[in-house]
């Protein structure tokens, strides 16, 4: 590959809007969105909001003054709610979910913990995700992107054919199973999973999504019509057809494969951040490095459809 090939592939520029400013946060993806108010948001603007958020897999707004109610509605203009596997949600705001961590709360593992796309053990995962940031702790709590349409771009012509055709067994077990065995008892997420340690007989919900579904390993993006690796480090147990031993090799080189730093971008919260991304293309994972100190999020799911 030449290099001007190779820059042409890191494609984050943004395009010209007349509603919105856009600074690209790194050559692979992610974007800051300037001169927005998501509370009170026109057509002409959100429209553009949109459309970055699809060209950069994940943008976000600082200095956002968001309540349950006005997130929500601004979460509503994407299109439907998704199912959400963990939580339900604050008094009042169902489609509001809590991601909290007290600051006396010492724990080996923390919801979003370990490379990511939200809930793919769903037969319709997530097509968006937001945050929003309340409470943040001065140093830690980062999140991590990266982007799984340009780590496929990357991949040999021998490679794609190899994977093409492939389906990605995913499910909550192996997540399930480390909750249980690092995490702390508690109303959080990660705490209702760690309450049914030990239990005879689990929910049908918790069973379902140990089960899994198969997805396309290859998916096309219904929007913009990219193809990327729908693959995590998380969630990803395995492939139709094969036996788990064959299959972990190639789970392993994937997921290392996407999450190189030159296909990532890293977010450092403030409080009244609002982040957005496109759980299509793009994985992520938060880091447990902040104990003694307090984070409050608000996290909403769009549904999306069957992965193709």
């Amino acid at each position: 590959m030449t290099v001007s090939a190779i820059h042409a592939q890191f494609g984050n520029t943004p395009r010209n809007y007349q509603h919105i400013t856009v600074i690209p946060l790194t050559a692979a993806m992610g974007a800051e969105i300037r001169n927005v108010d998501a509370s009170n948001i026109t057509d002409a603007a959100f429209s553009e909001v949109e459309d970055a958020l699809f060209r950069h897999k994940m943008i976000y707004l600082r200095d956002q003054t968001l309540d349950g109610a006005k997130l929500e509605a601004f979460s509503a203009r994407f299109g439907d709610f998704a199912e959400d596997a963990y939580t339900d949600g604050v008094d009042g705001y169902r489609n509001v979910q809590p991601i909290i961590k007290e600051a006396d709360e010492k724990t080996g593992w923390v919801f979003g913990s370990g490379w990511h796309t939200d809930s793919p053990f769903l037969a319709r995962p997530p097509a968006i995700s937001i945050l929003y940031g309340v409470d943040i702790p001065p140093v830690g709590g980062d999140t991590v992107w990266a982007n799984s349409a340009l780590a496929y771009q990357f991949l040999s012509p021998a490679m794609r054919n190899l994977l093409s055709g492939l389906k990605v067994h995913m499910s909550i077990r192996d997540v399930f199973a480390s909750a249980q065995m690092k995490g702390k008892p508690g109303s959080g997420p990660v705490g209702k999973l760690v309450a049914l340690r030990g239990a005879a007989n689990l929910p049908p919900d918790i069973l379902r999504n140990i089960e899994g579904v198969f997805h396309p390993l290859v998916r096309t993006h219904p929007v913009t019509g990219e193809q990327c690796l729908y693959v995590d480090g998380s969630y990803a147990i395995g492939f139709e057809g094969f036996e788990e031993e064959e299959a972990a090799p190639l789970l392993k080189f994937l997921t290392a494969h996407i999450t190189q730093q030159s296909f990532t971008c890293r977010l450092r919260w403030r409080p009244k951040t609002l982040a957005l991304w496109d759980n299509r293309l793009c994985i992520h994972q938060a880091f447990n490095d902040y104990d003694g100190r307090r984070r409050e999020m608000y996290r909403t799911t769009i549904a999306g459809e069957a992965p193709q």
